[in-house]
């Protein structure tokens, strides 16, 4: 997959990891080889809404603040890196949540 896509500082890569209890996601300058923002159920801010991290609500919650996130930092655009997952289920909506709330996937 990282062989196709790439970020750079106008269009960042969002890299998703998921384990069994929460999902972690980032938005990745792979020129500069830097990361410009990380969000995972585990901060604090998304402890407050989300009960358990691990479910498809979580995802969609994680996705609307990684793309508020973005926003306020001037990043409209990102490539969708899945991580070899299916795009289905959590995967799936984290990206719905982003786009719902102005990301461009």
């Amino acid at each position: 997959m990282r062989k196709r896509v790439n970020g750079t500082a106008q269009r960042p890569r969002l890299s998703v990891y998921r384990s069994l209890t929460n999902i972690y996601c980032q938005l990745i300058d792979d020129e500069e080889g830097k990361t410009l923002l990380a969000v995972s159920t585990r901060s604090p801010e998304l402890r407050k809404q989300v009960s358990y991290g691990g479910n498809v609500e979580a995802a969609c919650t994680l996705g609307k603040a990684l793309a508020e996130k973005a926003l306020s930092q001037g990043i409209q655009q990102a490539v969708f890196d899945r991580a070899g997952c299916k795009f289905h289920g959590r995967v799936a909506s984290l990206a719905k949540g982003a786009r719902d709330a102005g990301l461009k996937i």
